[in-house]
């Protein structure tokens, strides 16, 4: 078995930065969970009207109702089996912002029938998105958001493009500096830019075998179709 990331790179993976072959080798066969620790040197949000679209999104850990700079954060991507027997790894991230922390949570599952990473979103995993992955020249990971789809009970719905948001994910090594550097925007396709960050972090490894996933990383509620 490999990781969820290399099912879905398929030989590119191996095109990938040492440092980000590992990071995203995270996985049950792997044995190992990773967490990441640094600052965001900014985190952003787009005018007013999207306040209270951020604000909504926060009470289920969607996107992240507040801006800054320096911000200390924290990623956690742990390796589980879900309840339906999925290889799922968390996404969970933590901006401790000087009001107190907020938080973007994220679960992702390979789907053999989509051929894709799919990323649920949020607490209760109401929004599963399509993730399309690649590698550019340098050996970063590039993630780029494709359809959403609302799922709650008989609820199974694509969500508009005028509400939705399309979002674009870099990852790279910085040799020179030892660090990851992230880079993250969410853009309407009418309305612009709704919330973003980049920043810089150190990755360490453990134990996922050992000690498991913790109680508060896994997702309130589990949705079975990706």
């Amino acid at each position: 078995m490999t990781s969820i990331f290399q099912r879905a790179l398929g030989a590119d993976f191996e095109r990938l930065h040492p440092r980000i072959q590992r990071r995203f080798s995270v996985g049950l066969d792997s044995g190992e969970a990773c967490t990441g620790r640094g600052v965001m040197d900014r985190v952003w949000h787009g005018g007013g009207w999207v306040r209270p679209f951020l604000a909504l999104g926060g009470t289920r850990h969607i996107l992240v109702p507040r801006a800054g700079r320096d911000i200390p954060f924290t990623i956690e991507n742990v390796p589980f089996r879900d309840s339906f027997g999925r290889e799922t790894v968390t996404f969970v991230r933590t901006f401790a912002f000087p009001d107190g922390p907020r938080r973007f949570d994220a679960t992702m599952v390979f789907s053999p029938e989509r051929d894709r990473v799919v990323d649920y979103l949020g607490t209760h995993q109401h929004l599963a998105t399509d993730l399309d992955l690649s590698v550019d020249r340098t050996g970063a990971l590039v993630i780029r958001s494709g359809r959403h789809r609302f799922r709650e009970g008989p609820v199974d719905v694509r969500v508009p493009d005028l509400i939705g948001g399309d979002a674009h994910v870099r990852e790279s090594f910085d040799v020179e500096a030892g660090r990851f550097r992230i880079q993250v925007s969410v853009t309407n396709r009418r309305f612009g830019p709704l919330f973003g960050y980049e920043g810089s972090f150190t990755a360490s490894y453990t134990d996922a075998t050992a000690h498991g996933v913790r109680a508060d990383l896994r997702p309130v509620r589990e949705e079975v179709r990706a």
